[in-house]
């Protein structure tokens, strides 16, 4: 089972390594329990684009190739893909959670800025 978890952590080092403008700054843990393996990615702040990718295309992307390894060995492997310390803050208009309400809430324009 060791060896299993190496070669997971071992193609997704592969494939990230292969994206990023840092790959010396790549690192993959793993944790094992009742769920299966979870594969911990972390990389450099500025590769955060590279690895979500447009719209997280290119995260489900690597997802979904290290679930099919986990497959073929009969495992279940997934990945959670750390966010760097002082990550970016929401664009204007994105959705955002309120601290302490846990309400998404959207920025739009006010009444007063629309004009007919």
């Amino acid at each position: 089972m060791a060896d299993e978890q190496s070669k997971y952590q071992d193609l997704l080092e592969y494939i990230v390594k292969g994206l990023v403008d840092h790959p010396d700054d790549v690192t993959v843990e793993h944790k094992v329990d009742e769920m299966g393996v979870l594969l911990i990615l972390k990389v450099h702040p500025e590769d955060m684009g590279q690895i979500i990718g447009r719209q997280g295309s290119t995260a489900r992307a690597i997802r979904t190739l290290i679930r099919i390894a986990g497959m073929k060995a009969h495992a279940r492997v997934n990945l959670k893909i750390e966010e760097p310390e002082g990550g970016r803050p929401p664009r204007e208009g994105q959705t955002e959670v309120k601290e302490e309400t846990n309400e998404k809430v959207k920025e739009s324009p006010s009444i007063e800025d629309l004009t007919i």
